[in-house]
């Protein structure tokens, strides 16, 4: 009789979310096993490499990072904030929209305290809508407790704002759609229309942004090594390349032990998936799940993607400091018309400059990406990398040709020195990331809509990553937190956070 190794929880999905979560269990003394599908930890954080230069492929910046931000304590309750050095968009032009169609650019400074004056300036008349909109996205924020590491860590009740969308609040506040347009500025950080996305959970990721956005010294590689680091002073065991292919042994609503895709038998006391929720129901028997929980995780709608570019400028002069700068370009102020697939007009384009350093050499990088949608990559949708038909690497030549025009616009001064070297569809972070339609965020987190989280029917299986609480880094891994909170009870949890935030 072969022997089965046994864990106290087994992590399925190598993401931020996962990182974090098998951090937190080790941290609070389980035996922890974290397995990856992919060939290294990290998902969309790990960055690539072209002609030795460094660029990101999924994480690009974030917010949270002011004291006592919901990202700066997580950081610090799991020992990495030392190892994490933010490189805040301050200055002018280094974080700014442009709306296209208007002429008209804005200048975002950082923080709310200073972003509103500005707004109050260009909008004169419009004085008590910035004021509204700014107190409801703070009071938000204020009553969602699981922004909050100091608070007892549980899903917030729900409130008036979690049903009423960000299109209806803006609609209430004002009639100037410029305005609008920039309120809504930030959904391309979560991949839904304002029509869609409830006010409430718009105002969880934009406060961050709207606080301190900001790029991340050597980008998730930070993340990843160091994690890595502190993995190694914990009992974490790290299995790349390997995933659960079924569950073996089901008695009394719990999975005993599973079967990993390299053949080996484990066992755990708890599994916690943290990947897209229609593979977790892959994986797990569909008849141990209601027809109408079932319908529900396959209702589920992707988040839009993205079509990225990457590339360098070449030459700079000795007076350009290359950044880190982040422009956004909407040729409308409507993003329900820009984040819909059938619009066929020019895309947002979101613009990064920064410096990377690289084996001794300085490299001026860009990272240009504009939305993208599956049906935009439906007729290859069935091809796989290094396998792809002439007219989708056609497709891609277009796009790419189309963003280095875009991008050579607004800075002439680098038409003749910036090339693209690489790009990416959606089918490339599909295949790449293991990550169903190639989306950047998960499900789209739409109004009323009950996402998968936490405790499952199978009663030692959870769920928690992006598409639990919201999109995104900050809530990948407050996802993270709050099923560490349920996992190991709610005392020690309490005295573990504050023993962490008090150092």
């Amino acid at each position: 009789m072969h022997s089965i190794k046994h864990y106290d929880h087994i992590v399925v999905g190598g993401g931020i979310s996962g990182l974090s979560l098998s951090l937190l269990l080790g941290m609070t003394g389980n035996k922890v096993l974290l397995l990856e599908k992919g060939k290294n930890i990290g998902g969309a954080l790990f960055r690539f490499r072209r002609n030795g230069i460094p660029f990101d492929t999924g994480f690009h910046f974030t917010g949270g990072f002011y004291k006592n931000g919901i990202l700066n304590d997580m950081l610090t309750v799991l020992g990495i904030h030392d190892r994490i050095h933010p490189l805040v968009f301050s200055g002018p032009g280094a974080s700014r929209f442009v709306f296209e169609s208007e002429q008209e650019a804005f200048d975002i400074p950082v923080g709310i305290d200073n972003l509103i004056p500005v707004l109050k300036k260009r909008f004169p008349r419009e004085h008590a809508a910035i004021d509204r909109y700014f107190d409801l996205i703070r009071r938000v924020c204020a009553n969602t407790t699981a922004m909050n590491l100091r608070k007892t860590m549980m899903l917030a009740d729900t409130m008036d704002e979690d049903f009423v969308s960000l299109q209806e609040v803006l609609d209430q506040l004002t009639g100037n759609e410029l305005l609008k347009g920039f309120c809504c500025g930030y959904c391309m950080c979560y991949g839904v229309k304002p029509s869609e996305i409830s006010f409430a959970n718009h105002a969880r990721v934009a406060v961050g942004l709207y606080e301190t956005l900001a790029r991340v010294k050597d980008g998730g590689d930070a993340f990843i090594q160091a994690f890595q680091e502190r993995f190694k002073a914990y009992d974490i065991e790290i299995r790349c390349n390997t995933s659960i292919e079924h569950c073996i042994e089901i008695r009394d609503q719990q999975v005993r032990t599973f079967l990993l895709s390299d053949g080996e038998e484990v066992a755990a006391k708890f599994c916690i998936f943290t990947i897209h929720p229609q593979e977790v129901l892959k994986i797990l028997p569909r008849e141990h799940f209601s027809k109408a929980f079932r319908d529900r995780v396959d209702a589920f709608e992707p988040s839009l993607g993205f079509f990225s570019a990457h590339g360098v400028v070449e030459d700079c002069k000795p007076d350009d400091d290359f950044g880190p700068s982040i422009v956004s370009l909407y040729p409308l102020p409507n993003l329900n018309t820009l984040l819909s697939p059938e619009y066929d007009g020019p895309q947002a384009l979101v613009m990064l400059r920064n410096k990377e350093s690289a084996d001794g050499k300085v490299y001026n990088v860009v990272t240009a990406f504009e939305p993208s949608f599956r049906e935009h990559v439906a007729p290859w949708r069935d091809s796989s990398v290094g396998k792809r038909p002439k007219g989708y690497r056609d497709y891609k030549e277009r796009r790419m040709n189309l963003i280095h025009q875009r991008f050579t616009e607004y800075y002439p001064e680098y038409k003749n020195s910036f090339k693209i070297i690489d790009a990416a569809s959606m089918l490339t972070f599909r295949d790449y990331l293991h990550s169903p339609e190639g989306c950047a965020y998960g499900i789209k987190q739409k109004i009323g809509q009950f996402n998968l989280f936490g405790k499952l029917p199978l009663s030692n299986i959870y769920v928690a990553g992006q598409s639990a609480v919201m999109p995104g880094i900050v809530g990948a891994m407050i996802s993270s937190f709050i099923v560490t909170r349920s996992l190991v009870g709610k005392e020690k949890y309490g005295q573990f956070i504050e023993e962490r935030l008090a150092h």
